[in-house]
């Protein structure tokens, strides 16, 4: 068993029961999305269809709405709470901005229930770092994109939460923490998926708190629970919490304690194909006229 697997059915469970709370608490979700818009004011696509990843309560898919608002949004999330959430807030920002018809869908990234070549975009905020299997969804994202589509999204690196993976690192034998992926080895996952030219940044983003409690508390406000295979399966005991809160008071700096995110912004677009459904070769020629 891969202790850093992570249990599907602990995260739909955590981020439904978040959905009600989600974005008091998802500042850095929401930043995040920001900036990856507008990266959108320098890429010349107008799509008839689209989809957003890992929708959440939907923030992000309005904003794409207002962007584009001839564009038919597909709000897709693993979790329901977090999709009836969206729901609610959609009533009025539909009538606000019009547009066409939003629909949501319940599934996982990692298995799109959508047809070949249905979208021109797909979008994914924050949501890529709760798969198991990167390069499969990579495939996967892929395939539901039409030739010339773009894949847009952002997620979390290997330096994500570097200072309360350190404060549990002598606290007990379990995994506390998601493992993430590298930029670079995210750029060769989209190559091998059959997208051509990849575009892959990071910057750091730190968030300060007052102290752990508060630490902890956001993450748990956001469904950011720690749900991979290796975790502990009950309670933290009082020695142990002690642990972590001592550990981590150590990097207090400036009278607070800081929670840094590394944040991967990638962008990729799905090639025209080079054979037929039949599997011939396709040989583009041109011709001038004199």
């Amino acid at each position: 068993m891969d202790e850093y697997l992570i249990d599907k059915r602990m995260m739909r469970r955590a981020f439904s029961r978040a959905a009600a709370g989600y974005d008091a608490s998802a500042v850095l979700q929401r930043e995040v999305c920001k900036r990856m818009l507008e990266r959108l004011d320098f890429i010349r696509l107008k799509p008839v269809r689209l989809l957003d990843a890992g929708s959440g309560t939907g923030w992000g898919g309005r904003q794409l709405a207002e962007k584009y608002p001839d564009a038919e949004v597909i709000s897709l999330d693993i979790a329901i709470g977090m999709l009836q959430s969206a729901r609610k807030s959609a009533g009025w920002w539909q009538k606000l901005f019009g547009g066409k018809r939003q629909m949501a869908v319940c599934a996982d990234v990692e298995a799109l229930p959508l047809a070949p070549n249905s979208v021109e975009m797909v979008w994914s905020n924050l949501a890529m770092q709760w798969c198991n299997d990167l390069p499969s969804t990579f495939v996967e994202l892929h395939r539901v994109l039409k030739p010339e589509g773009l894949a847009m999204f952002s997620t979390l690196g290997p330096d994500t939460l570097k200072e309360l993976r350190h404060a549990f690192r002598d606290v007990d034998g379990h995994n506390h923490l998601n493992r993430f992926a590298d930029m670079h080895d995210i750029g060769d996952m989209l190559v091998h998926a059959g997208f051509s030219e990849p575009v892959m940044d990071m910057e750091y983003i730190t968030l300060t708190y007052d102290d752990v409690k508060s630490v902890l508390h956001d993450l748990k406000a956001i469904g950011a629970h720690n749900a991979t295979k290796g975790r502990g399966q009950g309670l933290m005991g009082k020695s142990a919490f002690g642990r972590l809160l001592a550990n981590y008071e150590r990097l207090r700096k400036d009278g607070k304690l800081p929670a840094t995110y590394e944040i991967i912004y990638g962008h990729a677009w799905k090639p025209e194909p080079r054979k037929t459904s039949e599997g011939a070769d396709i040989i583009r020629t041109s011709f001038k006229l004199k």
